[in-house]
């Protein structure tokens, strides 16, 4: 068995959507991060505590950060067993924390990710057991300890999980329409744009706002952490509530950036939603919000010229298939004539209608929104035609 801690450092595995892996690299690098390796929906680094808390009130493209502490191969339940009871669990919590067991496998040994669970909680209480007469209680909704168990052929990874409730749920949005925006989706999108953070941000069917909250924030330099109520290792043994208040303290300094943010709907509830989480997110006085459909958004009447228009169409399945064409036809002809000078970007996991919008994109990217996957294209709205661009440039 190798344990995974030496000198105060150890691994870390941030967990993200497939497709967000280089911008949370990205991430991590600004943040300082060392040792940094790209995987599949997730980024690995060597830190110590405080780059662990650090991670969890910064990183806006974090799913999850794991805190690695063992790993072994194992070919069978009775092998996954031994090597479980070999960690010393009482170093991390005792008989009066709750705790529970996610477990992920890919693997022809172990076929059921849930029965791999049951082994390893198992071999923690039966340790427990047999060393204070015992056990101590599992809490699948809110534990104390979170423990996660990454199963990869024959390689066993044994973490404790950081961050607790995963980070997509900042805590400012209260309402939301049908199938919201992933907040971590969102601020992603909005990274790799390349939006500069000082011309006009636009999202004309904002729904209930989350992309607008997420450029706010982007823009204000307001950590996503600093709404949230707990992260995971505020309940672990060696929690250190001083260094998290510097963290708070030291590491949240906001911009106080007077860029336009500008969000409109259709629908007078979704506005009624957006301004309640807006206001969750103390940033009322930054975002800017109108009912009209996107027909009769024009970004020169609210001063939103030369900027970014990022977007996430509405979906209905009620809609018949050639009015959802219709409206994609509608869109491409509104980003033409409407949003000269904008980069435009949309998400869509309607790959019938987006065939639709008549424009041809720059740049397109495959994305999730949990498990659904999506496209997310831009489309570079020159004034006049791209010939006319690049003619000067002869």
């Amino acid at each position: 068995m190798k344990m995974s801690n030496t000198e105060g450092k150890f691994n870390l595995v941030v967990k993200t959507f497939k497709g967000l892996e280089d911008v949370l690299l990205s991430e991590l690098e600004e943040l300082g991060a060392t040792d940094i390796k790209k995987g599949n929906r997730m980024v690995e680094f060597i830190g110590d505590k405080t780059m662990m808390y650090k991670a969890n009130f910064h990183l806006r493209t974090a799913l999850r950060v794991l805190k690695s502490i063992a790993e072994f191969e194992v070919t069978n339940e009775n092998e996954l067993y031994k090597s479980i009871q070999t960690v010393d669990w009482s170093e991390y919590f005792d008989l009066r924390n709750t705790f529970a067991v996610d477990s992920v496998v890919n693997s022809k040994e172990f076929s059921h990710s849930k029965y791999v669970a049951l082994k390893v909680k198992d071999a923690i209480v039966d340790q427990f057991r047999e060393k204070y007469e015992k056990r101590p209680y599992v809490d699948t909704e809110d534990p104390d300890v979170r423990i996660s168990i990454h199963i990869s052929n024959t390689s066993c990874t044994v973490s404790l999980d950081s961050s607790g409730e995963s980070l997509h749920k900042r805590g400012y949005r209260t309402k939301t329409n049908k199938a919201p925006l992933n907040e971590v989706l969102a601020a992603g999108m909005i990274l790799m744009s390349g939006w500069d953070k000082k011309s006009s941000f636009i999202d004309p069917m904002c729904g209930s706002g989350t992309l607008l909250i997420e450029a706010a924030m982007i823009a204000n330099n307001i950590p996503p952490g600093i709404y949230r109520q707990k992260f995971g290792f505020e309940t672990w043994k060696d929690f250190d509530n001083e260094l998290l208040e510097q963290i708070y303290e030291e590491e949240s300094e906001e911009n106080n950036s007077d860029v336009k943010i500008i969000g409109a709907d259709i629908s007078e509830i979704a506005i009624r939603m957006a301004k309640e989480n807006i206001s969750n997110a103390s940033l009322k006085r930054k975002i800017e919000l109108h009912i009209k459909p996107i027909e009769n958004f024009d970004p020169i009447k609210v001063k939103g010229e030369n900027g970014i228009l990022i977007t996430n169409p509405p979906y209905d399945e009620r809609i018949k298939k050639n009015e959802i064409n219709n409206f994609y036809k509608v869109l491409g002809d509104i980003f033409k004539n409407r949003f000269k000078g904008f980069e435009t970007w949309l998400i869509s996991n309607n790959f019938d209608a987006i065939k639709n919008i008549g424009l041809k994109p720059s740049k397109k990217q495959t994305l999730f929104n949990g498990a659904l996957e999506c496209k997310f294209l831009n489309y570079s709205i020159y004034e006049g035609s791209k010939k006319d661009k690049y003619k000067d440039l002869a």
